[in-house]
């Protein structure tokens, strides 16, 4: 067995540790959400938290880590008669992403339920993680079936297996400890939610600082033994310290001017929920029993505000995280100036000290560093600042590269998908064969069976019952019966943007239009589950903007500071989204793409523009790939470039006004396959 990493011995970090160790003080703090870029030892400070927790005493023998003082009535091993438990290490229980949903929740021997009426369970990762830590890493690349899972049972505190009138509970509750490098994608606002606290972590740009990291880990790697012992005498204070803390735990005193003082934070950053109120108020609690308090105090409020608020008022996926925290501390002297008004007092003093102001707690000067971004008055929440008088002066030349402008409010789109069946990752764009869905016929199982056809097995068995000698009520089911259900659920595609940036689209408005709708059609994306990448063709050339990723944000960020101006090259703008998408089938070839291309169709620089752009599109067709044309034309005179664009693509072309899921032409439109020639 390998030895860990010492938590003692990381390096600042210093929230990341402070929120870790406030869950491991008091477990209904409700985890932990750890976001920030690779290699800033997000997954060594969850691993190294294990060897920190306080031993657990389970009934000998129990697969579900039943507690004897209390076990559970209904437990699979059960019933549990009194005896002594043993004591053990908490587990840290590790959920891969790519996990299937019996290694989460468990799996039953179908075959024996069905033919003996045995529930024969094998406990999966859930049971494991009872009591202890369950460790998401990259938990934002995590598919729905198993976030909905861990929903259920972080709500319910228990996990259900039903399988054709099978049943098996058992309890779960569990730490629950994700973490995520926001590049690759945002979570799902449910599960986002279910975070009680979350951290943003960056590498130190102190050369002192990084300089004692490296040191730090190369002696761990060359001897990780002696390494540990090195650091055993502050692992041992720092587990004393989180036992201490926890046994003063229920003697904290959480005074009503707090709570008013936490109910006023949550209303002023208006977050959804209740949630939010209840969070900060266990996680103050927790600060005050690890600074080895009996009563809450302001810092703890203002403290437990960092920890708990910034994942929970973001409205989209484009919103910045983080609290202004100038905002943060008005709110909490406000509302500690009503409490003292209350109680009878003349006005409080508005330059009195207080617990909780600048300078205690992290914050600066500086207006709020964490802070989120305020949205632009358009109300479209984007961080781009509009650039007054850039791109709408009469006479300005289309060669001139022109200042980036703000994309218009977004909008909620028609619905744009794949023909076709296919067999791509999870998601809700295009029809697919899937886990989950409804069910459409059954096929013998390949490996595992995970979704029982039981009409389709009984079927399979019926006419096999005299041979087997079939002499009672039971049927007699052989492994050869057994029949997979096949599903058809919904997929998620890569959406690949191609946007054109050229000296015909500047006109500030039209500009501002056409990324209020590429805005739009990301947020779709966002929740539609794609994989999204940009493609921008201006003056002489085209250039990947974002390669696909799962990250819309990102897409978001490079679209608001997308400049404009100079010729259309939209033949080059074709062929090197035809270069991404060549890449891409050979890294993940059962996504399917759809090509969205965002221009008026006004090819210009070279000769013949618009033929070579045409035979470019002609490529993408070749080669199936589904495409729709948003036609961005504007004026009274009309060439029709977008929609001969699209016959060439064999896709369709949709104007921005009937992109809109409220227009007039229809609320769901599929995208016409290559091969089905307008």
């Amino acid at each position: 067995m390998s030895t860990p990493y010492p938590f003692t011995a990381i390096v600042g970090q210093d929230d990341l540790r402070l929120g870790l160790l406030l869950n491991a003080v008091s477990p209904a703090v409700g985890g932990v959400l750890v976001r920030g870029e690779k290699g800033t030892a997000k997954s060594t400070a969850v691993r190294a938290l294990a060897a920190l927790m306080p031993e657990v005493s389970v009934v000998p023998g129990c697969r579900f880590s039943c507690d004897p003082g209390a076990p559970d009535p209904a437990c699979p091993d059960g019933p549990h008669g009194d005896g002594t438990g043993v004591s053990r290490a908490a587990r840290t229980v590790e959920l891969p992403v790519g996990a299937s949903e019996d290694r989460l929740v468990g799996a039953l021997d179908i075959e024996r339920a069905l033919s003996e009426g045995v529930k024969a369970f094998e406990p999966g990762l859930l049971a494991d993680a009872h009591r202890g830590i369950l460790y998401v890493d990259e938990v934002n690349l995590l598919h729905d079936h198993l976030v909905d899972l861990l929903l259920d049972a972080a709500a319910m505190g228990a996990s259900y297996v039903e399988r054709e009138g099978v049943s098996v509970r058992h309890a779960a509750r569990f730490l629950l400890v994700g973490t995520m490098n926001p590049e690759e994608g945002e979570l799902r606002p449910q599960l986002l939610d279910r975070f009680g606290l979350t951290v943003e972590v960056a590498a130190s740009r102190d050369t002192d600082q990084r300089v004692e990291v490296v040191r730090r880990r190369l002696a761990h790697d060359d001897d990780p033994v002696a390494f540990a012992a090195r650091w055993a005498e502050e692992e041992a204070a720092l587990r004393d310290r989180i036992t201490a803390a926890r046994a003063l735990l229920p003697q904290v005193v959480l005074g009503d001017g707090v709570l008013r003082q936490i109910a006023a934070t949550c209303a002023a950053f208006e977050v959804d929920g209740m949630r939010a109120d209840i969070v900060m108020a266990r996680t103050a609690t927790a600060l005050a029993a690890w600074a080895g308090r009996e009563e809450v105090l302001a810092e703890d409020v203002r403290q437990a505000a960092l920890l708990a608020l910034p994942h929970r008022r973001r409205r989209n996926p484009f919103d910045a995280p983080g609290l202004d925290e100038d905002k943060l501390d008005d709110t909490l002297q406000e509302a500690a100036g009503d409490e003292a008004g209350s109680e009878g007092g003349n006005d409080p003093d508005p330059d009195g000290p207080h617990p909780d102001g600048p300078g205690d707690g992290g914050g600066g000067d500086d207006g709020g560093g964490g802070g989120g971004v305020p949205p632009q008055a358009d109300g479209s929440g984007t961080t781009g600042p509009a650039q007054e008088g850039s791109t709408d002066t009469p006479g300005r030349s289309a060669g001139a590269e022109q200042q980036p402008v703000a994309s218009a409010e977004p909008f909620r789109t028609r619905m744009l998908s794949v023909p076709g069946l296919g067999e791509g990752a999870a998601g809700r764009r295009s029809r697919a064969r899937t886990e989950h869905g409804r069910t459409t016929g059954s096929r013998r199982p390949q490996g595992a069976l995970t979704k029982l056809h039981l009409s389709a097995t009984v079927q399979a068995a019926a006419p096999h019952q005299h041979a087997r000698g079939r002499s009672g009520r039971g049927l007699v089911v052989r492994r050869d019966d057994l029949r997979q259900a096949t599903r058809e659920g919904r997929e998620g595609n890569l959406v690949l943007f191609v946007v054109d940036a050229s000296g015909s689209m500047a006109a500030r408005q039209r500009m501002s239009a056409v990324k209020g709708a590429v805005l739009s059609l990301l947020l779709d994306a966002y929740q539609r589950r794609d994989k999204v990448g940009l493609v921008t063709f201006r003056g002489k050339d085209a250039e990947v903007a974002l390669p696909p990723t799962s990250s819309v944000d990102a897409a978001a960020a490079r679209l608001e500071s997308l400049p404009t101006g100079g010729r259309t090259p939209l033949a080059a703008g074709l062929l090197r989204a035809h270069d991404v998408l060549r890449v891409e089938r050979l890294r993940d070839p059962s996504r399917r793409p759809l090509l969205v291309v965002v221009t008026d169709g006004r090819a210009t620089g070279g000769p013949e523009p618009v033929a070579l752009a045409g035979r470019a599109g002609r490529l993408h067709r070749s080669e199936g790939t589904a495409s729709v044309v948003v036609d961005c034309e504007s004026g009274i005179v009309r060439l029709g470039l977008a929609a001969q664009l699209a016959r060439d693509l064999g896709g369709t072309a949709v104007t921005l006004d009937e992109l809109r899921a409220d227009s007039i032409a229809g609320l769901v439109k599929d995208v016409t396959a290559a091969g089905r020639a307008a």
